[in-house]
């Protein structure tokens, strides 16, 4: 966990090793916490289809129960990023963003071990920043 806070790179954050499987399962939790809209916004949708999209990347990790070895597992962390990162913009434009949303945000970027990046960008998607689930 880093020391300080201050500068993004002084801000604390949890350092998780990469755990794929759970990521997917964390994703998971992000479909079912986005807020139900009728009728459901762009924002909303592109966000439901980014979330999806994620749970069928992440889907064999979570069957098989391990991380895809060597390479391919860096791959696939980095595909999953991106597309995270996709995500919180589309949760963030929509207003969609809650604790919870931001909570599995921050949770998700962890499991691919970026935990600093995962601690301001769950921010954006509506994590409480005095909240008792992040790192200090």
């Amino acid at each position: 966990m880093g020391e300080k806070a201050g500068s993004p790179a002084e801000r604390p954050y949890f350092k998780v090793a990469l755990n794929l499987p759970h990521a997917g399962r964390v994703v998971r939790r992000i479909l079912v916490h986005l807020p139900q809209l009728d009728p459901p916004t762009e924002p909303l949708i592109a966000a439901q289809r980014l979330t999806i999209e994620l749970i069928e990347m992440l889907d064999p990790c979570m069957d098989l129960d391990e991380n895809p070895s060597g390479p391919a597992g860096k791959r696939l962390r980095d595909r999953a990023a991106a597309t995270g990162r996709l995500l919180v913009a589309q949760i963030e434009l929509g207003n969609l963003g809650n604790d919870r949303v931001g909570q599995c945000v921050r949770n998700f970027f962890e499991c691919l071990e970026l935990g600093q990046e995962g601690a301001d960008i769950s921010l954006r998607a509506g994590e409480n920043p005095r909240s008792m689930q992040r790192p200090f």
